[in-house]
């Protein structure tokens, strides 16, 4: 049965969805953390001489490495960037970004999936509630839209009402888009993938600290919760410091899903710093999230660490590895999103349109990519001229001539080969993902 379009269907919903949300005082919720990225203006040339200069030995990268001097950014980011890989990566000296200035422009904005998610929501106007670590004037100042609120003393307050003057957490960020050729050791390389790679420079997400009074507003508030989505643990590096954090939280899930059965708890993966910290998160959280997020990428490496053969490429080896997580982490199901596709593949969600969920998703994604900056509902239709992606409608076709075990709903996304941006693409998907549990 062939794919039918129903993107604009889908976008013609949003008002009613801002009405339902106005109208109940019902919030969808986005936590748990937020920064400052300096994004770094990609010029090859500009590159190509960071590498003539500070490359000492070949591209690589090893689980858990930081970068501590200039030698170990040119290293580990042209390894990433010559395989058009995404990740996330430690920066412990701030001279590094000191001297990065004499390459290339700097500019600034969000940094953070629940902020980012957050900020993408309003400027559809879809109202949010939002727990975040970063208060700064820099990071709030990229967040002022109508609707989006944070809470102070057990109360829910304006986001603009809770600036801090706390300075700002950074988060370095590379892009390098696909084609582009690097120069390294006397061979050339194309870049393969448009992409782009973190680099962490603060102390505060490795603790990942949560304000009790938003907790204590959520639990308080519990039936006004559309859904809960979660996410900032990637940067934590230490167990102890995990399970601890992961002891607050879990009596904290546990009331609001007492006091609200029907709260949808999603918790969107990202990249980890540290496996054995994922791992561990990933098993205890499994106990009480109903939906796991993830792009292609963490699917492909969240396999391989297990030792389980997974070809993106084909849809039936896609299915069979989510069947493998799945077994491993009991939640109701998984949403995986991809340049060419998003997926939900798990149980059946009673009065849940999960394709609108995976549509508005891909939707509000694909217009970041295009514009370069979170889309208003009328950016998004014109979104609407892009032609989806083939490689997304052959999976799609082939998806529905299959049996597997369960549920799969999978929408071809809206596709381009050389985005205008590549940050922030999935923290935007997971925002319009969340549209879908607005009842």
């Amino acid at each position: 049965m062939a794919y039918r379009d129903k993107y604009l269907e889908y976008l013609l919903e949003v008002p009613g969805i801002i009405d339902r949300c106005r109208e109940t005082d019902s919030r969808l919720v986005f936590a748990y953390t937020s920064n400052l990225d300096a994004i770094i203006k990609w010029e090859a040339g500009g590159f190509n001489k960071l590498l003539e200069q500070h490359l000492e030995e070949e591209p690589s990268f090893v689980e858990e490495e930081t970068i501590d001097n200039m030698e170990d950014f040119a290293r580990i980011v042209c390894y990433y960037a010559i395989h058009g890989y995404g990740g996330e990566v430690e920066i412990t000296n701030g001279e590094v970004i000191e001297k990065l200035k004499d390459y290339f422009e700097i500019q600034y904005g969000l940094g953070g999936t629940c902020a980012q998610g957050a900020a993408a929501l309003g400027a559809m106007g879809v109202p949010a509630l939002i727990h975040i670590t970063d208060q700064s004037e820099e990071v709030i100042k990229w967040m002022t839209y109508e609707g989006l609120e944070s809470t102070k003393n057990e109360k829910r307050v304006p986001l603009r009402n809770c600036v801090s003057n706390e300075e700002s957490l950074i988060h370095l960020v590379m892009q390098y888009p696909k084609g582009d050729i690097l120069k390294v050791r006397g061979k050339e390389y194309e870049v393969v993938l448009s992409n782009r790679l973190i680099m962490d420079y603060d102390q505060v997400h490795k603790v990942m600290p949560v304000r009790e009074e938003f907790l204590k507003y959520l639990e308080k508030n519990a039936e006004s919760m559309f859904s809960y989505n979660i996410s900032g643990f990637n940067a934590i590096v230490n167990v102890d410091v995990l399970k601890e954090r992961l002891e607050q939280l879990e009596r904290h899930y546990r009331i609001l899903k007492t006091r609200n059965p029907d709260l949808k708890i999603y918790f969107e993966s990202a990249h980890y710093i540290s496996a054995r910290i994922r791992d561990y998160l990933y098993s205890v959280l499994s106990g009480y999230i109903d939906v796991m997020g993830m792009n292609e990428e963490e699917l492909v490496d969240l396999a391989k660490k297990k030792e389980y053969e997974l070809d993106k490429n084909d849809i039936e080896s896609v299915l069979s590895a989510l069947d493998y997580l799945l077994e491993l982490y009991p939640v109701k199901g998984i949403v995986m999103h991809s340049k060419d596709y998003a997926l939900y593949y798990g149980a059946q969600m009673e009065e849940i349109d999960l394709e609108m969920g995976l549509t508005m998703g891909n939707l509000m994604s694909a217009t970041r990519a295009r514009i370069g900056h979170y889309g208003t509902q009328a950016e998004c239709r014109e979104t609407l001229g892009v032609n989806l992606s083939p490689a997304g409608l052959k999976f799609a076709e082939e998806i529905s001539k299959m049996k597997p075990k369960h549920t799969a709903i999978l929408v071809p996304s809206r596709y381009m080969e050389k985005p205008k941006y590549t940050i922030g693409l999935g923290d935007t998907f997971v925002a319009g993902m969340q549209m879908c549990f607005v009842k």
